[in-house]
């Protein structure tokens, strides 16, 4: 702020010393104010760019500082948020959102703060010299700003709104790169390589389409001042003209009078560029704040319960769920004793993969509860609940990382020692010791360098690994061959001692030898039992049970 006074005050200097200049270095002819005259030019210059360098970089720091906490809390706030809003929004806004609006919202705190400071302290001092100099003057001048306040009001609201739509059109093309790249392999498979330019380039073209429009109200907004101030410059020196002819003022105060109006009007225009880019930053904060605004649905209540190492009991007493009006679960209640294992069978769609996720706590149940030892999962902290629970979904994500780091992902505190028998009980150790750096190997961008099986034994290693009481395998096995199959089903087997196993599986032979085996239709329980006992009862379970085990007749 002292930098900024600076500034404004060198302008203001300069446009003061121009009366002396006038009347008594043209006018009076004194030598000595002659000899002064460039020292002071280089002094000015000196204090107002010095001035402006600090000003400069202290703005332009506490700026980008800011910006860098948005985006941190944008990114934390998008990772607390549960997976419903997931499910309701692209990944591809999501990250618009966090590198181009937020990146907009960086140029606009760094550039804006700084022009803002230095053009309104300007404009100020100059405006406060040229009211000393002549107030008849300066009201004449002035009087053509008001008539700036409706155009310049709306140019920046359609500024705004053409930003948040070039924005969200930005979002689209973010996703549509992101699948692109995502599903490169499926794009070359179906050679619809046309098919995707021709996505991509009709959401560039809408993108720009947005933009354009922004810019040309941009555009206008510099001319319209332009235009505003010459009536308001040429009333000045007419009427200024008259005063210095009829001797009630000099030369020098009119032309120093002059400069001040002319350096003013500068900052001036400016300022209505700088409100456009605060338009422009407004649009793109208001995405920003959407996300933020957005209400953590999953958290921790205020009496939250740390539940140390749990024993592994799970109940759900009457669970009712849905997506939005459509029910998935209804009225499901199912009983776990610690070291059961539980499997989870029935037709796609059921609400198995649901089902778990309530366990998991991605969601809370629109009624019933969900217990772990007797204790509410809403009344669990989500630190001691994740940390009771191991998981392997069948879709089998991996980060690019090196391997080690995926399996101690549960575990970043395990010892080299422990993550080699990790592997070794999910038969992951053959294939690593045969990678070109084994635990070190980077293995690409979602594990794409390792075969469809060996994702899933380094999940499974992963699971292994942060040896939780609760276990939930979605279709754990569903990615490997028969033989790898085999291997990872004994490892499992051992991995399942003493611990509570929920089971997803669509082929029957993975889940025989559960304790339990929950039928599901529809969201509901159909059936409850033992493989004999089910087989025994007929029903859902024996039709699947059929249908997979029929003998294929010879061709």
């Amino acid at each position: 702020m002292v930098a900024s006074l600076g500034v404004a005050g060198s302008d203001v200097a300069l446009a003061k010393l121009v009366e002396p200049f006038i009347d008594q270095v043209i006018g009076a002819r004194d030598y000595a104010l002659v000899n002064l005259a460039p020292f002071i030019v280089i002094g000015l210059a000196v204090i107002k760019g010095g001035s402006r360098y600090v000003q400069e970089y202290y703005i332009k720091t506490a700026g980008l500082l800011v910006v860098q906490d948005i985006r941190n809390d944008l990114y934390q706030h998008s990772l607390s948020l549960s997976l419903g809003f997931y499910s309701r929004s692209s990944t591809g806004s999501l990250m618009s959102c966090v590198l181009n609006d937020v990146g907009i919202l960086q140029r606009s705190a760094a550039d804006v703060l700084v022009e803002i400071v230095r053009e309104g302290s300007t404009l100020i001092g100059l405006t406060a010299l040229a009211f000393y100099q002549d107030w008849r003057l300066a009201l004449l001048a002035f009087s053509v700003l008001p008539l700036s306040v409706v155009p310049a009001t709306v140019i920046g609201r359609r500024i705004k709104d053409n930003t948040r739509k070039s924005q969200g059109a930005m979002g689209n093309l973010t996703g549509v790169l992101q699948e692109s790249f995502s599903g490169v392999k499926v794009i070359k498979a179906f050679g619809s390589e046309k098919v995707e330019e021709k996505r991509f380039y009709d959401e560039n073209l809408r993108f720009y389409h947005f933009m354009r429009k922004a810019l040309k109200y941009d555009s206008a907004s510099a001319p319209m001042i332009e235009i505003l101030a010459a009536f308001g410059v040429a009333a000045v020196v007419w009427y200024g003209l008259h005063r210095v002819l009829s001797g009630e003022t000099s030369q020098g105060e009119l032309l120093s009078f002059v400069a001040a109006i002319g350096m003013m009007y500068g900052p001036l225009k400016k300022l209505t560029k700088i409100n456009n880019n605060v338009q422009r930053a407004v649009g793109a904060a208001e995405r920003v704040f959407d996300v933020l605004d957005e209400k953590v649905e999953i958290k921790d209540a205020p009496d939250a319960v740390d539940l140390g190492r749990a024993r592994g009991e799970v109940v759900f007493d009457h669970v009712d769920f849905a997506y939005g009006d459509e029910p998935v679960l209804k009225d499901f209640s199912v009983t776990a004793s610690p070291g059961e294992v539980v499997a989870i069978v029935g037709p796609s769609g059921a609400g198995k993969s649901t089902l778990v996720g309530l366990l998991a706590r991605f969601y809370d149940p629109r009624a019933g509860r969900i217990l772990i030892d007797g204790i509410d999962l809403r009344r669990l902290s989500q630190k001691s609940l994740k940390a009771n629970i191991a998981y392997v979904d069948q879709e089998t994500f991996l980060f690019n990382r090196s391997i080690a780091e995926n399996i101690r992902y549960g575990r970043p505190e395990a010892t080299d020692a422990e993550v080699a028998y990790a592997s070794r009980m999910a038969f992951a150790e053959d294939f690593i010791g045969q990678a070109p750096d084994g635990y070190r190997t980077e293995i690409g961008d979602r594990g794409a360098r390792l075969s469809g099986g060996q994702r899933q034994r380094i999940c499974i290693a992963r699971a292994l690994l942060k040896d939780a009481p609760i276990l939930i395998l979605d279709e754990a096995t569903s990615a490997l061959d028969t033989e790898s199959e085999a291997m990872v089903q004994k490892a499992l087997l051992n991995l399942m001692e003493n611990r509570t196993t929920f089971v997803i599986a669509h082929r029957l032979s993975t889940v025989m030898h559960a304790d339990k085996i929950v039928v599901m239709a529809d969201g509901e329980i159909q059936q409850v039992g033992t493989h004999a006992e089910l087989l025994r009862q007929g029903g859902l379970y024996k039709r699947l049970y059929d249908m997979q085990f029929q003998e294929q007749p010879e061709p």
